[in-house]
């Protein structure tokens, strides 16, 4: 994969591999409340395309943000950082 100018990136854990090629990925992040100054766990799910269906469930993965693949698909895995199984 070529290198464009600064792609976004994240770290999240798959939640599902049900589908081909794609895998859901929960991203967590901490955001700091206005009022409270309290941090706050938030969370979002992106789908990534996974080529080779490497990914399972509980894997900790780098995704990357490319072209839209298909109406929902915006990410690609880019590597598995540690396996579950």
């Amino acid at each position: 994969m070529s290198e464009r100018g600064n792609r976004k990136t994240q770290t999240g854990i798959v939640v599902s591999d049900k589908m081909d090629k794609t895998a859901v990925v929960k991203v967590d992040r901490l955001v700091k409340h206005p009022v409270y100054n309290k941090y706050i766990k938030r969370s979002a799910k992106y789908k990534a395309h996974d080529t080779e269906n490497a990914c399972k469930i509980g894997d900790r993965v780098l995704i990357v943000e490319c072209r839209p693949l298909s109406k929902d698909k915006r990410w690609k895995v880019r590597q598995i950082i540690e396996s579950k199984a």
